[in-house]
């Protein structure tokens, strides 16, 4: 079990190449952790940064056109109607972003046995926002029994996958127990994927000496490269 637990935390603390965020298809940037900055296109499940979508906007309206996708060319839906019968198009293809966006669609109607079904989906193809959404089930026991270990099992899935927000909760429960050297490591993780709010913990800690100057830098300028990454040149 010691031997099963070390493997675990080898797997849990190897810092992720990026966050699930993932690039923008079509300038390939880094996506902002800040999600109010792209737009997800039911059409083809595909996230655009906020500068590709303005640009596909000015372009239609200088040459006036169609409003249509900025990376499919699909025409814009119309209704709310519509965007729901793209995202189950795309659901049926085994999308595992479009099977995350259904399952909030559901979550927010109440339905959330069908929000579970949908996310678990997902969550078996990878998808680490799905693995986070399903946490979030689990724990509130909505579509599902409350199970506490699953709850903690899907989010440590999500951090393994580049979810800042499951990393940096982790990080508040094993504060919350007292495993300050976990949460440190957790925060550091999630700040040099650019998670803000990882980067405020990590100041705190720094000032109560439980950061080394050295590691609170590193975790700084990585913080800094991450953000800078997601803003056009």
């Amino acid at each position: 079990k010691k031997r099963a637990a070390e493997l675990r935390d080898e797997i849990l603390f190897k810092q992720p190449e990026s966050s699930n965020e993932g690039d923008c298809p079509i300038c390939f940037l880094p996506l902002s952790l800040d999600q109010t900055k792209s737009t997800m296109m039911t059409c083809c499940s595909k996230v655009i940064c906020g500068g590709c979508y303005h640009s596909n906007e000015v372009r239609i309206f200088e040459e006036k056109l169609k409003s249509t996708c900025p990376f499919c060319r699909h025409p814009a839906p119309t209704s709310e109607e519509e965007n729901e019968e793209n995202i189950m198009k795309r659901v049926e293809l085994n999308d595992p972003a479009a099977m995350v966006q259904m399952s909030l669609r559901r979550y927010e109607a109440g339905d959330y046995d069908s929000a579970f079904k949908f996310v678990k989906k997902s969550a078996e193809l990878g998808d680490a926002g799905a693995h986070y959404h399903l946490s979030c089930l689990f724990g509130e026991g909505k579509g599902v029994e409350n199970d506490r270990k699953k709850e903690v099992y899907h989010l440590e899935q999500a951090a393994i996958g580049g979810h800042p927000i499951a990393r940096y909760n982790i990080g508040i429960e094993e504060e919350e127990n007292g495993r300050m050297d976990r949460a440190v490591k957790h925060w550091i993780i999630a700040a040099k994927l650019g998670h803000d709010y990882s980067l405020d913990n990590l100041k705190v800690c720094f000032r109560g000496g439980l950061v080394t100057k050295e590691d609170f830098a590193a975790a700084l300028r990585a913080h800094q490269a991450a953000v800078d990454a997601t803003k056009s040149p």
